[in-house]
């Protein structure tokens, strides 16, 4: 009677895990969404692709070299990639229930710009020292402003290492708060 009673439960968790199905999650701008996939090329001309950053913190930046509050957020946003470079930040639970952490979050860093010397003098300028960087040269037209509804910048988006949106529009002290809050989930 036992070994029924075990073969009828062992049967009921198979179906149950069988047909269970695995949650999706809707691609969009809201947290909590996925953030959608972002490709262009870089200064100098290689196609970069958002979804390739998969597995780390990253900060969606969309500025232009002509805006100045994005120049001056570039200061403080570059006082949090050197602040933050060297610290872990959770990117999943293992099996036995650790945590597995990799240092700092990348940045990248999308244009508005129409011209693309400016573009690039103002990277340089502002030594904005990662890989990630793309642009259109359409400025407001830009296709990649319009598939994140961009309408002001300096406007920014934080995903987390599978791609969802974690935070939007964090700037100057926001920023510095929401990077703390991640990594004292290593601790």
């Amino acid at each position: 009677m036992k070994k029924l009673l075990y073969a009828s439960i062992a049967i009921t968790i198979l179906i149950a895990c069988a047909s269970s199905k695995k949650a999706t999650i809707a691609v969009g701008l809201n947290v909590g969404d996925l953030a959608p996939n972002l490709k262009g090329a870089s200064p100098k001309g290689d196609t970069i692709n958002l979804y390739n950053l998969r597995g780390e913190y990253v900060l969606i930046d969309f500025w232009a070299s002509w805006c100045r509050p994005c120049r001056y957020d570039n200061r403080h946003l570059i006082k949090m990639v050197n602040q933050y470079k060297d610290v872990d930040f959770p990117i999943k639970k293992t099996f036995l229930g650790g945590i597995k952490n990799k240092k700092g979050f990348k940045v990248f860093s999308v244009s508005l710009d129409n011209n693309g010397k400016k573009w690039e003098m103002a990277i340089n300028q502002d030594k904005l020292n990662w890989p990630w960087h793309i642009s259109d040269l359409k400025g407001w037209q830009s296709s990649l402003s319009r598939s994140y509804r961009v309408s002001s910048i300096p406007t920014n988006f934080l995903l987390n290492p599978s791609g969802i949106i974690i935070g939007k529009n964090l700037r100057g002290h926001d920023l510095e708060k929401a990077l703390t809050k991640i990594t004292s989930q290593t601790k």
